[in-house]
């Protein structure tokens, strides 16, 4: 990985972090309605570390990447009351159809350790 990217990635995590602190901090002045910013947190970096565990886009890490990532940001919808569980889940199974969908393109790499042989 180069300096340059691995420097973009440290910033967008640190970008992560104050917004969920931020986030938190909302929650507990009461200004925001209570949201649980560990489990979200948790949910938006599973998005964010699969894209870069896996060097960037691939057929297994937009699927699992793009559906934790929005995962997390239903989390948040759904905790401010923006949007229900009712509506949640079918959005996240449509998405996750969708993801699949869409990573099946001949343009999305497969990831590097489906071709890397075994000898």
């Amino acid at each position: 990985m180069s300096s340059k990217s691995s420097k973009r990635i440290s910033v967008f995590f640190s970008f992560l972090i104050i917004a969920v602190g931020v986030g938190w901090l909302l929650s507990a002045l009461g200004i925001l309605p209570g949201v649980d910013w560990l489990w979200t947190g948790c949910l938006l970096v599973l998005g964010v570390t699969t894209f870069i565990l896996s060097g960037g886009v691939d057929k297994v890490s937009l699927v699992f990447g793009s559906l934790f990532f929005l995962a997390g940001i239903c989390s948040v919808l759904r905790q401010t009351g923006a949007l229900s569980l009712e509506v949640e889940l079918p959005v996240l199974l449509i998405a996750l159809g969708v993801l699949k969908l869409v990573a099946q393109h001949s343009a999305v790499p497969t990831p590097r350790w489906v071709d890397a042989k075994v000898e």
